[in-house]
């Protein structure tokens, strides 16, 4: 109900209290036609929702009362107001770039990389006890492939979230992966070389001349991997000339086809060093007639042990190696994902096979998680002759 007025009005004044408040009889034109606007702006609505396809799958549609649509008073020529919709939305919707499935999957495998050989490196660091050249290896290899799984994650961090035409990220990105690989590449050879050391000269073995070869070993392994990485940065690159790049930009297809082959040398000198351990180990049980037939069970699981793990270090890398030889950058990239996919996960592997697997290992392992470890664990020291 309206208080009354307090002061005597004309006979064609209004006085009332509506919706748009009360004033002389000047203002109703105004209102009429700001009401009038709103209307027709309502049976547009009413008109597109009904003629235009659902609301839900429209994106010309709009709700007048919804927050997100703004209104906003317009003068026309007539000096009277009209209230129009302003289409524009509150909000400004983000374009992301669309994420490449395969890039998603090398980068969970890269995290996965990282959390296992990060746990290796912890249990080598806080054992005092681990510290024979079988572990040295063990930790450099651990090393090579956290810096892989690292390289990985900042490979899809560089893609969707920085500005990946920036050279200096694009070759930092570049260094480290072909460094951690190589590393992680050359640490097995190590470790391989380190088994048949330890068979064929098991008397003078455990020397500090084995101590030192190791270490030795191991800085050259990175010293030379680390220049291999250096070589995009130092101008070895296809960034000014893409049709000299390889299928992993910017490396040139020279530098691909040389590593490849590096990678294929470094396999076969592998199977040598498996083949002459798989005879030494033969020969061993032949030479120990009263533990014959243990020995020959034990040989057996072991050369099949050796298989295996040459089996899948070859099925992981030579696909990519094959195909950086015969491929250049203008095949579709998702073959260059299919190869690349694989030899990452041997760095999933490696923890499995060269540390996990080790008694040491395992025992440390349960010690920092449970504080015991299983009656059946064997106690007996692990040599680097063992597989």
């Amino acid at each position: 109900m309206c208080p009354p007025p307090q002061h005597a009005h004309p006979p064609n004044t209004h006085t009332g209290c509506g919706a748009f408040g009360g004033g002389d009889g000047s203002d109703l034109p105004q209102q009429f036609a700001v009401l009038k606007a709103m209307i027709l702006s309502l049976a547009a609505v009413a008109a597109m929702s009904s003629g235009g396809g659902s609301g839900l799958n429209s994106s010309s549609s709009f709700d007048p009362f919804d927050s997100s649509t703004s209104w906003s008073l317009a003068e026309d020529p007539g000096n009277s107001s009209s209230l129009t919709p302003d289409l524009q939305p509150a909000t400004t919707a983000v374009a992301f770039s669309e994420v490449n499935p395969w890039d998603v999957a090398l980068c969970v495998t890269g995290t996965l990389i990282s959390c296992e050989n990060a746990l290796v490196i912890a249990v080598l660091f806080y054992t005092p006890t681990l510290r024979a050249p079988m572990f040295v290896l063990i930790g450099s290899l651990a090393a090579a492939d956290l810096l892989a799984g690292l390289g990985l994650i900042l490979n899809f961090v560089f893609t969707y979230l920085v500005d990946a035409s920036v050279e200096f990220v694009t070759l930092l990105s570049v260094a480290l992966l072909i460094s951690a690989f190589s590393a992680s590449v050359l640490n097995i050879l190590a470790i391989t070389v380190d088994r048949y050391l330890s068979l064929y000269n098991a008397l003078t073995y455990h020397t500090e001349r084995t101590v030192t070869f190791t270490y030795v070993m191991v800085v050259l392994i990175w010293a030379l991997c680390l220049t291999l990485g250096l070589l995009p940065a130092l101008g070895w690159n296809c960034l000014r000339d893409e049709s000299a790049c390889s299928i992993c930009r910017p490396v040139t297809k020279a530098n691909a086809v040389a590593l490849a082959v590096a990678f294929l040398l470094v396999f076969a000198l592998m199977m040598q060093l498996y083949l002459q351990i798989c005879r030494i180990a033969f020969r061993h049980a032949q030479q120990i007639a009263v533990q014959h037939q243990f020995i020959a069970m034990s040989t057996t699981k072991g050369v099949s042990t050796l298989s295996a793990i040459l089996c899948a270090f070859g099925a992981c890398w030579l696909p990519f190696a094959m195909y950086s030889i015969v491929a250049d950058s203008s095949y579709p990239a998702i073959y260059t994902y299919a190869a690349v996919l694989p030899a990452t996960c041997c760095s999933v592997i490696n923890p499995i096979v060269y540390a996990f697997r080790n008694p040491d290992i395992q025992k440390s392992l349960w010690m920092a998680c449970c504080g015991c470890f299983p009656s059946n664990l064997s106690l007996r020291p692990r040599t680097s002759s063992d597989v």
